[in-house]
């Protein structure tokens, strides 16, 4: 017999509230801002509750909400691009006039580093590397990204190679302080 719609929203929200972290993950890899975030973090959870019905509940819930917040998470930085050629944003120096000191801003320069990094990267890689950064197994990023263990592994250590070749031109790079410490 199926769940009545109370039983059916307090497990969701059961659900939701176990693996919370997923959703805030995944609004800090595809969007920039703050409000950005919170938008999307509202998306997710909307997307996330409409296609609720339809989990099998044999299957790991994370691994599913995974592949549901990053198909958001894309779908957001595709729009949130074609946005940005129809406006021009108000410049980060501006900006950081005005923005307060809050806790959501990256205080670690190693982590704004690494954050800047994954920027570059494209939709699908940045989803492969947040999976990767919560320390998922091969097996279940396999799974959400939809392809081989062996593809996981491969890309895994193109990107990190290319983090360490940018990270030494970076280093190399005249006024740069990095590698001096």
């Amino acid at each position: 017999m199926p769940a009545r719609p109370c039983e059916l929203q307090q497990r969701f929200e059961a659900l939701l509230r176990e693996h919370r972290r997923i959703v805030f993950h995944v609004a800090r890899m595809y969007a920039g801002h703050i409000d950005d975030r919170h938008d999307l973090v509202q998306e997710i959870c909307s997307q996330l509750w409409r296609a609720f019905p339809s989990y099998d509940a044999a299957r790991r819930f994370s691994t599913w909400m995974y592949r549901i917040a990053l198909n958001t998470g894309i779908t957001h930085l595709r729009q949130a691009s074609a946005r940005a050629e129809r406006f021009e944003p108000l410049s980060d120096e501006l900006l950081e006039t005005v923005e307060d000191d809050t806790p959501s801003r990256l205080a670690d320069e190693r982590l704004r580093e690494l954050d800047a990094l994954i920027a570059q990267l494209d939709p699908f890689d940045r989803a492969l590397i947040l999976l990767h950064l919560e320390d998922r197994p091969y097996t279940e990023i396999a799974e959400v990204l939809g392809i081989s263990q062996t593809n996981v592994a491969t890309k895994i250590s193109r990107i990190r190679q290319r983090f360490r070749q940018q990270r030494a031109n970076d280093a190399g790079t005249p006024g740069s302080t990095h590698g001096t410490r």
